[in-house]
Formats: C-alpha cells, structure tokens, sequence
C-alpha cells in the first residue's frame, strides 16, 4: 500500500471526523454541556462510545501483539475488559444519582467529601488520563510509522493532532457521536480482518498447527504462567474500574438504568470480541513468525497480506480504536482539571462563562503532555499494566471500599492510595518477572492499608447527604447557566 493513499485516506477520515464534531455541538451551552453532553446521552450513544473506548489501543495493538507472541493469551486483555464493565454496571452505575462531575468528586464523597483526597485524587487521575492518552498515542504512532515509513517520534505527533483538533472543536458531545461512528468501523474491521486472515493461512486447523504448543492453552498459562495471567486480567480489570473516562459515561447517561443497560450490552459485546485480536496475532504470527516487534502484527496483516481496499479499511480501523479512546481519555483529564485542579490552585470554581474556552486550552495542554509521555516509551502493554497498578490500584479501593463500606475515612483513603503505589513500586523494582505486573499485591497492600488506617482513625465527621450538599454548592457554580 502506497504512503500516499493511506495518508490520504487517514487525511480524509480525520477532517470527516472534524465536520462530524462541529455539527453536533454546534451549540455548547454550559461547561457541563461541554464537558458532559448535558447528562443526557441514550443508551445508544454510551454503548457506541463504550464499546468503541474498549476495543481502543490495547485491543487493537497491544492485544494482537500479545496475542502474536503469546496465542490464546491474547484474550486475556479482552476477558479483564468485560469484566471489568459488567462489575462498573453492576458496582457502581447507582452513583449517576448523585450528579457528580469526575471521579475525584465521587471519592471525596465517600470520605466526608475531603478536600485533600478530592485534590490528591484529582492529582492522580490527571496522571493516569494523561498516562492513558500517551499509551493511545503510543500505539497510534507505531502503526503509522510502520504505514507510512515515517520517524516514530512524528508519527506520533501526527496521531496526537489527528484527534486533538476534533475534541478541541466539539467537546464531549462530539467525543460520543465520533465514538460510535468509529465503533462501527473497528467493530466489524476487526471481525472482517479476522476472517479473512484465517482464510490466508488455510482455515483453523492450520492456524492451530502453526502455533508453538505453549500458546494454545486457552487461559494463557502455557505461554505466560497461571499468575501472570490472572495479573493481567485484573489489572485490566481494575483498569476499567478507576478509568476516569468510563466514570464519566454513567455521570453523562440520562438515569441509572439507562447507564446500567448501555453497560450489560457493551460488556457482553466486549466478551465476545474478545478473542477475535487473538487469532488475528495468531495469524500474523502464522504467515511470519519472524516480526521484529510483535506490536507490528497488525499493520502487518493490514498491508502484506489483506487486498488494497480492505487493508485499507481495516487500517483506518485500528486508527479509530486509538483515537475513539484517546478523545474519551482527554475529556475525562479536562474535566478533572477544570473542576479539581483549577479549585486547588486558585481556591475558586472557573467563572461559568470562561469554562467552554478554558476546557478547550486544557485540552491542548493535556494531550500535549500525554505526546511527551508517549516518546519514553515503545512497549505498550508493559507501559499500560505498569501505568494501571501503580496509580489506579489505591483509586480503584478507594471507590470499593467508599461505595460498600460506610467506616471507610479520608485517613483510610490516603492510606489505600499510598500503600497501593508504594507497594506497586516495589514488585516493579524486585519482584515483577514472579507477578506478571504489580497489580495483585497493589491491591492486597491498599485494601489492607485503607482497613487498618480508617479503624484507628475516628469517623468521618459529615453524613453522607452533608458531603453531597457541600459538593453540589461547588459544583453549581460552574455550571449553572
């Protein structure tokens, strides 16, 4: 495939998905409308852009790369996301009653809505939205370095203005329209790249025949070991679980039941096609099993194996997967930056009336950010498991212990996530080639530090409607019109 015509193409996909983005937020009236599409998406929508958020980069990319190097073991990422959005349906759906904005927001509830764990969280999830985004440019960036034969380091700039320019122009209601017109793409991209590479290498049992014995194991542990595949599956898991940007969709759905549903039908989907990035690696690893980076797989198939046309499609398609979850992934960090962080470093709420603009400035800020994380590394399930365990493990207690546990304090919060990180660190530094990745023991430490720390510490002082009174009269400020 000629560089000129999969630019061309990719040129022209990004200034639809530009036009698609001025047209339907034509009129942004509010920072919530902008942020949050008025909280009231339908269930369509939120499955569009859910579905489209999980089948993003990892799935694409990393999943086909692991599954290449690993066989069956590349489902594993696929099985951790769906579980990991029917437990959110299930855990925590109920929380769109309370009309939070971010995540830091719903945390500090749980604890007396404490200002310092509102601002320590808010602090994390920005990171982690921004380590998100970078894993997303990351993976953007390799596939069009290996299409078009450009540096990586422009590659991924060019992925990083690709979707910027759209988010910028239209905002979270944009976000989920674009979403769910390129789910439908990546949806059936991948399904169709599916079958036709099973129909390169000779129909299944040729497919099967082709792999090493280790990797037909279905769970993994032959290729990767029992404990490592259990780490990957939770630490996906728990991705999805403290992932601002799948919080925000139940804060924007119309009412519980609606974000709920949208939730079940985007799980079961994901479990399904979770297993289609592993034979698509299995294929690739089939044809030639001699590929220099595995995360090269899928492009791989795309060019040298599929005709013009359907490679071409199909390519476009892996790029809507890391765009689709890039754009979700910068919303959620500019929405924690103009609620959180902007109150912790003036004192005050944004004035309502400068919060459209601001956003838009804060998105540029962020994604840019996230260009420069993305340029220190070129592993990128590695630099997703180890970004997750080390920031979300403490979050991701925070939230299960605050929703089900009412004894649960601020000390116990900070407790969870500094015990979390700090124990992530360590399996990182001396323990990771036993592990997998950290997240096991990150969780073990944080659930153990949060318990003991909120039973020797006293009650938290506001009721629960107290907490949500005060945070309410924040939140207000901005967002009446």
């Amino acid at each position: 495939m000629s560089t000129s015509l999969f630019l061309g193409a990719f040129g022209a996909y990004i200034a639809f998905l530009i036009v698609l983005s001025w047209w339907v937020s034509r009129r942004h009236d509010s920072g919530e409308d902008f942020l949050l599409a008025g909280r009231s998406l339908p269930i369509f929508l939120i499955v569009g852009t859910t579905v489209a958020t999980m089948v993003g980069t990892g799935s694409s990319m990393g999943a086909v790369g692991f599954g290449y190097a690993n066989g069956w073991a590349g489902a594993l990422y696929g099985i951790g996301g769906a579980i990991g959005i029917l437990l959110l349906a299930w855990w925590f759906a109920p929380v769109r009653q309370w009309r939070f904005m971010t995540m830091s927001e719903e945390l500090s509830f749980y604890v007396g809505a404490s200002r310092l764990v509102k601002n320590l969280v808010a602090v994390l999830i920005l990171l982690a939205c921004i380590g998100w985004l970078g894993a997303h440019i990351l993976g953007g960036g390799l596939y069009l370095s290996w299409m078009a034969g450009i540096d990586l380091h422009w590659a991924r700039a060019i992925i990083a203005l690709g979707f910027a320019i759209y988010v910028i122009v239209g905002g979270y209601r944009a976000v989920v329209w674009t979403d769910t017109l390129q789910a439908i793409v990546l949806f059936f991209g991948f399904i169709l790249m599916a079958l036709l590479v099973l129909n390169a290498v000779g129909g299944w049992e040729a497919l099967m025949a082709a792999q090493p014995e280790a990797n037909l194991t279905f769970s993994g542990e032959g290729a990767i070991g029992s404990l490592p595949a259990l780490s990957l599956v939770l630490v996906i898991a728990v991705g999805v679980l403290a992932t601002p940007s799948y919080r925000q969709r139940i804060y924007s759905a119309r009412t519980v039941g609606s974000v709920r549903r949208s939730f079940l039908i985007s799980g079961t989907l994901y479990l399904f096609f979770s297993f289609v990035p592993a034979i698509i690696g299995m294929g690739a690893y089939a044809l030639d099993p001699s590929l220099e980076n595995r995360n090269f797989a899928f492009p791989f198939l795309a060019e040298e194996v599929l005709p013009l046309w359907i490679g071409l499609v199909v390519l476009i398609a892996g790029l809507s997967a890391t765009m689709s979850s890039a754009s979700s992934d910068a919303m959620a960090g500019v929405a924690v930056l103009m609620r959180d962080i902007y109150v912790m470093v003036t004192g005050r709420m944004p004035p309502r009336e400068n919060v459209i603009r601001d956003s838009r400035v804060g998105l540029a800020a962020v994604i840019g950010l996230a260009w420069v994380m993305a340029s220190l590394s070129d592993d990128l399930i590695g630099y997703i498991t180890n970004m997750i365990a080390t920031i979300m493990a403490g979050m991701f207690v925070c939230g299960l212990l605050g929703r089900f546990w009412p004894r649960y304090n601020w000390q116990g919060a900070l407790a969870s996530l500094i015990g979390g990180a700090l124990m992530s660190v360590w399996v990182l530094l001396y323990s990771k080639e036993f592990w997998g990745n950290p997240i096991i023991p990150a969780l073990a430490a944080a659930l153990a530090a949060g318990i003991v720390a909120s039973l020797l510490t006293p009650k938290q002082s506001l009721t629960p409607e107290q907490a949500l009174e005060q945070l309410d009269r924040e939140r207000d400020q901005m967002e009446s019109v």
